[in-house]
């Protein structure tokens, strides 16, 4: 096992990008984490920070970009269980994936962008987006439906002649509150009277066409999450061309499918890397406090709490390395299993964690001078984005079931 907590020995590329992702880390983030938190307190909460532009700036330079991709050319060409780790560190400081241009839900969409986009839709979306120079969001959850089925999604997208029109209303579109957020991938229904799979169709959408409404900001746990946001929005016949739909008709699970495999477990390594900080920070507060005589480290509920994250962590930590491996070797189909197992357990974990380094800091752990609240509502957060806990875990019944059937 490694100093980072991993079994595998990582091959020379991956050591090196983790060698220089960490010292960026050490010299860069962490020292300017108040400064970020001090920006987002300017007049305007949605402009980009400017401490952000800096760092991709540097991270750029450094050749700490776009390290998510595996095609060599455009990403760092690193598999699955290479980029594990790298997404564990940037976890642990939950704006630091955007410097590194490695931040939902632009890693998402390129990815699509990558898979399923046209020379031309590449040339003008996926070129700047890989860039950092504009951002992106994913329209697909509705207020009015039970989005967790995805069949149920009722947005239409309607052939007119050499253009489709659109009509909607999502939320939770992450991202689009950002100025820099240009291009929006919407999924909507094609055809409604196709088998239950092949009514849906994915298609880029400038944010800038008329008839696109951002009605609101939502909050998450009280926190609206600026300049990222998280919209609702109204799509009232906004007319994009034809050849912006990507891949076909009636193919938009498909697409979903090849894009939240990996999104999917970038987020779980990233809670990984959340959980491992917020035990640091309670290991350091009940070594520096103490109560009713004696250092709170002392007390045996702590103790406790201490061994039970450990054992946590590690646990999910070996789970998310099976998922990247198998990826890797298998493909995302046949590791199905394995994503939506640990979709499940890594934020339970964080939460878990969080939540006990939360009561170990008294009311600081609840206030905003350390960063455990807003971990935790972020955390909470991904026990529903990319499918809630009962949808992974009826996946991994019925693969189950079918092994012994």
């Amino acid at each position: 096992m490694n100093e980072h907590g991993n079994i595998f020995d990582p091959s020379p590329r991956a050591k090196d990008y983790l060698a220089r992702l960490s010292a960026f880390m050490d010299e860069h983030i962490y020292p300017n984490e108040e400064t970020y938190h001090a920006q987002g307190q300017a007049a305007d909460r949605w402009q980009p920070r400017p401490i952000v532009g800096e760092l991709k700036t540097r991270a750029k330079a450094a050749g700490l970009w776009n390290l998510f991709l595996p095609e060599c050319g455009l990403g760092a060409g690193l598999t699955n269980l290479e980029y594990a780790p790298l997404c564990e560190i940037m976890g642990r400081v939950s704006w630091s994936p955007e410097v590194f241009n490695c931040s939902a839900p632009d890693t998402g969409n390129m990815e699509v962008l990558v898979r399923y986009g046209t020379p031309e839709q590449q040339d003008r979306w996926l070129k700047p987006l890989l860039a950092g120079t504009i951002r992106s969001c994913f329209a697909m959850t509705e207020p009015d439906v039970a989005s967790s089925d995805a069949t149920n999604i009722r947005a239409r997208i309607e052939r007119r002649g050499d253009e489709y029109i659109l009509n909607g209303r999502k939320w939770w579109t992450s991202g689009a509150g950002d100025p820099c957020c240009k291009i929006c991938i919407f999924m909507g229904q094609t055809n409604p009277s196709a088998p239950a799979h092949q009514q849906q169709s994915m298609i880029l959408v400038p944010m800038d066409a008329p008839g696109i409404t951002a009605k609101r900001m939502l909050t998450v746990f009280g926190y609206d999450d600026a300049p990222h946001g998280h919209a609702e929005m109204l799509f009232e016949n906004v007319r994009v061309p034809a050849s912006n739909l990507l891949l076909g008709e009636g193919r938009g699970f498909e697409i979903a499918q090849g894009r939240l495999g990996p999104g999917r477990i970038h987020h779980c390594m990233r809670l990984i890397g959340l959980a491992e900080r917020a035990l640091e920070a309670m290991c350091r507060r009940v070594q520096a406090r103490v109560a009713f005589g004696k250092p709170i480290a002392e007390q045996g509920t702590i103790r406790a709490d201490i061994a039970d994250s450990r054992i946590e962590i590690d646990q999910a930590r070996l789970l998310t390395i099976k998922a990247a491996a198998l990826m890797d070797t298998v493909g995302n189909k046949a590791a199905r299993t394995e994503i939506a197992m640990i979709k499940v357990v890594a934020p339970n974990v964080a939460l878990r964690v969080i939540d006990r380094a939360i009561q170990a800091h008294g009311a600081a752990g609840v206030s905003g001078d350390v960063f455990l609240a807003e971990a935790w509502a972020g955390s909470r957060t991904l026990r529903l984005a990319d499918g809630p806990d009962e949808v992974h875990r009826e996946t991994i019944a019925r693969l189950e079931l079918r092994r012994h059937s």
